[in-house]
């Protein structure tokens, strides 16, 4: 999937320069999440950004759909799993 362009432009490109962000920090952080540093290492960054971005994006609808809070998964717990 994509980021549409029927949405609203400014909140996606408040995903996508959150995004970039993140992305800045893994490049430099052995602790990142492994799925993100696959990404950047197959594609180029600001694809790798628009991806995170709508992975964000799924997660808010999620969120904002069935109600609740987000809670973070735990970095252990991940690492155990891959």
């Amino acid at each position: 999937g994509r980021i549409s362009k029927m949405g609203n432009p400014e909140l996606r490109s408040l995903l996508v320069v959150g995004a970039t962000a993140v992305l800045r920090v893994v490049r430099n952080d052995a602790r990142a999440r492994p799925w993100l540093k696959a990404l950047l290492a197959t594609r180029p960054f600001k694809v790798a950004a628009v991806a995170q971005a709508n992975k964000t994006a799924r997660i808010i609808w999620a969120l904002l759909n069935k109600g609740g809070t987000y809670r973070r998964p735990d970095p252990l717990t991940a690492a155990a799993a891959v």
